[in-house]
């Protein structure tokens, strides 16, 4: 199992998974988690990571269908900039490969932030740290383990 649902089961936490065949030649992982499962794409939350002027990454947490507000970034992080670090570097800060990049279980503890939508739902998905498998849980429950906060980050497309 991936570092994800071993973080989850260690800490005792309510959640379920669901799995799905990734299709290489999909561009875009969120939307193609959301279609194959048949979930609404606002229930299904995309980890990104952006690096602030100060140096430090962070990771965002934002639902499919909206973009990451880097300004919203890095004004809840105390930075004054922040932009999108590129694959590489997400890569080997998290452990995990693009398009399976897990907000759980990452190699180094970063400062997490979710999306504030999230707060109204009872559960949210996203991803269990491989391409095709996804971790259902409470948002509450993902805040609280990831030491992180909402805030509003998500520009609506």
């Amino acid at each position: 199992m991936t570092p994800a649902v071993k973080a989850l089961e260690q800490a005792g936490v309510d959640f379920s998974l669901a799995t799905y065949e990734h299709d290489p030649r999909s561009p875009a992982y969120g939307e193609e988690a959301a279609h194959a499962l048949g979930l609404p794409p606002e229930e299904v939350f995309k980890t990104l990571l952006a690096r602030l002027d100060d140096g430090r990454l962070a990771v965002a947490i934002v639902p499919v269908p909206a973009q990451l507000d880097l300004k919203a970034l890095a004004r809840v992080a105390g930075a004054r900039k922040a932009k999108m670090a590129d694959a590489d570097e997400a890569e080997r800060a998290t452990g995990y490969v693009v398009g399976g990049i897990s907000p759980l279980g990452q190699k180094k503890r970063l400062p997490a932030f979710i999306d504030s939508s999230a707060e109204a739902l009872p559960a949210m998905h996203v991803s269990g740290g491989r391409r095709g498998l996804e971790i259902c849980l409470a948002p509450t429950d993902l805040v609280t383990l990831l030491s992180g906060r909402f805030a509003s980050l998500a520009r609506r497309q």
